[in-house]
């Protein structure tokens, strides 16, 4: 097949307009590591490094001479985390970033197995070993029935593009499932700007 491009090929899961719509998002397979805490921690950046390793393992695989059967090119996928609070922070009635709990993750395609998944830690592990590698897990994710929308600007400006979501919500009759949230991160907010981040919301709905 030729090369998967997520851009081009999966733009209803990721590159959805500003304005909210529904979407069913089908079982993926994810590389993923739980924390918790403010994400401008140092445990958070050796979250997200120690999943681009694992992930960049897989992908470089071909430029070793080794070709998992069903490998195909395809583009690195971005980002994702799934965000909650802990029993303190879910008591304020303000947001205070230590008491976040989050999921971490990067998608995999679907030809990568626990075989790869076991190559991928074991050849991090020689490069690095890393303290947080045993944390990672390889799983398979089904979002199910969502209401999504493109967020753009900064992370702390999110609530009024959750406003929107949720008034698109009642007008449509859809509930709300839980209060947690998946953000999936189109730039690098390491390096782009932070009024023009783009970072899709997401957050699972029911039909009443």
């Amino acid at each position: 097949m030729s090369k998967y491009e997520w851009r081009k090929h999966a733009k209803e899961l990721y590159l959805p307009k500003q304005k909210p719509n529904l979407i069913a998002v089908p079982e993926m397979k994810f590389f993923t590591i739980k924390g918790k805490g403010n994400p401008n921690s140092e445990s958070f950046k050796q979250d997200i490094e120690t999943l681009y390793g694992l992930s960049y393992a897989i992908r470089m695989m071909p430029k070793k001479g080794l070709t998992p059967e069903g490998y195909f090119e395809y583009t690195f996928f971005p980002l994702e985390g799934h965000w909650d609070l802990d029993e303190e922070g879910r008591k304020l009635d303000y947001l205070n970033k230590d008491h976040l709990v989050y999921k971490l993750m990067i998608r995999q395609p679907d030809f990568v197995t626990d075989e790869l998944f076991d190559y991928a830690v074991n050849t991090v592990k020689n490069k690095k070993a890393p303290h947080n590698i045993d944390d990672v897990k390889f799983e398979s994710i089904t979002e199910g029935l969502c209401v999504q929308a493109m967020h753009i600007g900064s992370f702390d400006d999110e609530p009024k593009t959750f406003e929107v979501m949720e008034q698109f919500c009642m007008d449509n009759n859809l509930d709300r499932a839980e209060k947690t949230h998946k953000e999936i991160y189109i730039s690098d907010f390491r390096r782009t700007a932070t009024e023009k981040l783009k970072t899709v919301l997401r957050f699972k709905v029911t039909k009443n």
